[in-house]
């Protein structure tokens, strides 16, 4: 198998935007390290978990309190000093004034700030379009947790291990994500395609089962939307799938706490190999190290891992603006079965379409550079699921010289298919009478 690993990633490409970042460390640049999980008592107590109700943000803040009158952490270190200037925030104004003085005190430099504002503009203004009547207290209190999660992360970066498992306590990565995300669904206008498919892959999981989901890939958000379109029928499904996950994700400041929710696999992107030619070598040898992770996570069993097959988010055709999911990277696709043939367990592949690209849409073009600028709309989402595709009934029809490519083209097939009745649902507006014999659209959470 290739030591390069072509395997794709979500959120992963990013342009240059409005602002860049300069925290040009060295995190990005070395293999994923293995870290303590919790360094200081400040990153224990302080990242508090997301809600809507200003109650729990002030409990939060008492537990903080109080855990910092003992000095110090379990491990005998003094306790890390870490500014509430934005947990303690009662008002918009005093949430955005909190980015100047943070900035003024040499703790946040001036131009992720101004990603962070310009992140709450268009998050705030997103919200707003969904017409909740608690919209000013969903943004104040959403952004008031993440502004405090960007600005720990500054002040204590966190580094991702090659398998990150999500960080549900003490503080829930998880649900942050989730309540955060969650505003910006229309659900009365999103739809979950083949159900019972969902329930099927279940009971392959309680046997022991491993399952790979070969999907198209839209926005920095895709975990948690496929989270929440599942959180009702399937949150077995919804809260431990693993996603293979790229180093820009777990590297930009603005991602990070989102991306610490999630199970991940993370690998340097193949697209990004050779941005800085002289650390390709490194790159490999971290992808090999995470290709052993995921080979030991699949001998073990009962896996669901995510992995876009084309290497990054979807894009619109330049002439038409038409979106459609990327060609499939044949290559990915082959690893990956390749490592659930060799784990000594069964394991099943199944083709997942996406459409969500409204809500977050990528920029335009595929560029180096870290920080893209975040556009924000409240909108509906699509997901479905078609029957798993055997790689042996596809090979038994073709070369072996052409198996690799005919099984890709397989599953690529049947994600266009699937996408193709999502967008007569959503764009089309045709609700649950754009099924189609091969897709059966529900609405779960009604």
């Amino acid at each position: 198998m290739s030591s390069t690993l072509p395997l794709p990633f979500f959120g992963g490409t990013c342009t240059k935007a409005a602002f860049s970042f300069s925290l040009k460390s060295s995190s990005p640049l070395v293999p994923f390290q293995r870290l303590q999980l919790f360094r200081s008592t400040s990153r224990t107590t302080t990242r508090i978990r997301s809600s809507l109700f200003h109650s729990l943000k002030a409990k939060a803040t008492a537990e903080l309190v109080q855990d910092k009158e003992s000095g110090v952490v379990a491990t005998g270190k003094p306790v890390v000093e870490h500014s509430r200037t934005f947990i303690e925030a009662r008002s918009e104004q005093e949430l955005l004034s909190g980015l100047r003085k943070e900035v003024d005190a040499g703790r946040l430099p001036p131009n992720v700030a101004a990603g962070m504002e310009e992140v709450y503009q268009n998050y705030r203004n997103a919200v707003f379009q969904s017409g909740d009547p608690a919209a000013v207290g969903v943004v104040l209190s959403n952004m008031t947790v993440a502004f405090d999660h960007w600005l720990l992360d500054v002040e204590d970066p966190f580094v991702f291990e090659p398998y990150h498992k999500a960080l549900r306590e003490p503080f829930d990565y998880y649900m942050f994500g989730e309540n955060y995300i969650r505003p910006l669904i229309d659900f009365r206008n999103s739809y979950v395609g083949n159900l019972s498919l969902f329930y099927e892959i279940e009971e392959k999981l309680k046997q022991g089962h491993n399952v790979v989901l070969i999907s198209n890939h839209q926005t920095e958000a895709d975990p948690i939307i496929i989270s929440l379109l599942l959180e009702k029928t399937n949150p077995h499904i919804a809260e431990n799938m693993i996603f293979v996950a790229g180093d820009r994700v777990i590297t930009d400041p603005l991602c990070k706490p989102f991306s610490m929710g999630r199970n991940l696999l993370c690998v340097y992107s193949k697209k990004h190999m050779y941005d800085i030619p002289e650390l390709a070598e490194m790159k490999r040898k971290a992808n090999t190290r995470s290709l052993k992770e995921m080979a030991l996570l699949l001998r073990g069993g009962s896996k669901i891992v995510w992995i876009a097959a084309s290497g990054g988010r979807d894009r619109p055709d330049p002439f038409t603006e038409e979106w459609y999911p990327a060609l499939f990277d044949s290559s990915s696709v082959d690893n990956m079965r390749r490592l659930i043939e060799h784990s000594g367990t069964p394991g099943h592949v199944y083709p997942l379409a996406l459409l969500c690209y409204d809500i977050m849409p990528p920029p335009r073009q595929v560029e180096k550079e870290i920080g893209e600028k975040r556009i924000i709309t409240f909108h509906g989402a699509g997901l479905s699921i078609a029957p798993q595709i055997s790689f042996p009934e596809i090979a038994a029809a073709c070369e072996e010289s052409e198996a690799k490519d005919v099984y890709s083209q397989a599953l690529y097939k049947s994600v266009s298919e699937q996408y193709n009745v999502l967008k007569s649902a959503i764009h089309g507006k045709q609700g649950l009478e754009a099924s189609t014999a091969g897709v059966s659209l529900s609405q779960p959470w009604n």
